[in-house]
């Protein structure tokens, strides 16, 4: 029996996360059962994949005696305003590194605002630096930059064993109750430890919304990491990243309005638009490509909630 690690204080995490079977004619033509998994709602400030990524991270970091929290992201992170939220929630001190120093002069987005407001201090480096953060030399030039030699590091995205560790719950949550689940996918720890949590039995699919083609062998190195070997049940698709992170044209956007019109009433799901967007129109797409042999339980796992607005 699956075990759920303690969490933050303050509300307790809504395991497991609900099940929602959503009739959609786009589907349903085609025999196969959408459900949503809803994990946007087990934590008010770290909801999705952010609780499962970081519950292990934060419990390791309380057990070695760290008061402060170091981690990375782009603008419209949502790991480093979870990271900051859950420092708020623990009394920890938090430190983001944040790719873009054209941005230190600038008034902070509504995503970094929320940051500063939890007590995280930013800390704005260029891109080419940004790519190296994981270089040993890069790594202890940055915790001597920002006076935090001692702090846990936390890896871009949270994606580490420890946090794909954590993932393999949504898996094991699911694996009774579908064929196929499907997740957006940044750095691919949700993935790794979704399939491995899933079983050899069950099929995972991911959808990148960055470009690049290099998350396959990052998967399977986490997955081999953490595991020791990689998993044969998933796969990924490239090709619904609608030009890379943060892109969102017209028609994404026409489209995640519609599927918050057809079910928002009877799920009161809204709409993530970087990652949960772009999962939910792979789907159609691919269940319309009769991707999804007739009778397939069919599951998409909602990892995040609607960015904070102006």
């Amino acid at each position: 029996m699956h075990h759920t690690p303690p969490g933050p204080p303050g509300p307790h995490p809504r395991l497991p996360s609900p099940l929602q079977r959503v009739e959609d004619d786009r589907f349903g033509r085609h025999g196969v059962e959408l459900a949503l998994k809803r994990d946007d709602l087990i934590h008010p400030d770290l909801p999705g994949n952010k609780y499962r990524k970081l519950v292990l991270n934060l419990r390791s970091a309380a057990d070695t005696g760290h008061d402060t929290l170091l981690t990375f992201g782009g603008a419209y992170s949502n790991h480093l305003r979870a990271t900051a939220a859950a420092g708020r929630l623990l009394g920890l001190a938090t430190v983001g590194v944040v790719r873009g120093d054209e941005l230190a002069g600038r008034p902070l987005n509504p995503s970094l605002a929320r940051c500063a407001a939890d007590g995280m201090r930013l800390h704005f480096v260029d891109r080419s630096t940004y790519r190296k953060k994981a270089e040993p030399a890069t790594l202890a030039a940055l915790l001597r930059e920002t006076g935090c030699r001692d702090a846990y590091v936390i890896p871009e995205g949270g994606s580490n064993p420890l946090a794909v560790r954590g993932c393999t719950a949504l898996g094991e949550e699911l694996r009774e109750h579908t064929d196929v689940a499907a997740v957006a996918c940044g750095t691919g720890g949700t993935l790794a430890g979704l399939a491995a949590g899933l079983g050899p039995d069950r099929r995972a699919l991911g959808i990148p919304v960055l470009r690049g083609g290099f998350l396959g062998e990052d998967i399977a190195a986490l997955q081999r990491r953490t595991f020791g070997e990689p998993t044969a049940n998933w796969r990924l698709d490239e090709r619904f990243h609608w030009g890379g992170y943060a892109r969102t044209p017209p028609e994404l956007l026409a489209f995640a309005e519609d599927f918050e019109h057809r079910h928002g009433d009877a799920t009161g799901l809204s709409v993530e638009r970087l990652y949960v967007a772009k999962l939910l129109y792979a789907l159609t797409v691919l269940s319309e490509e009769g991707a999804f042999r007739p009778g397939t339980r069919l599951t998409a796992v909602i990892t995040g909630t609607p960015e904070p607005s102006e």
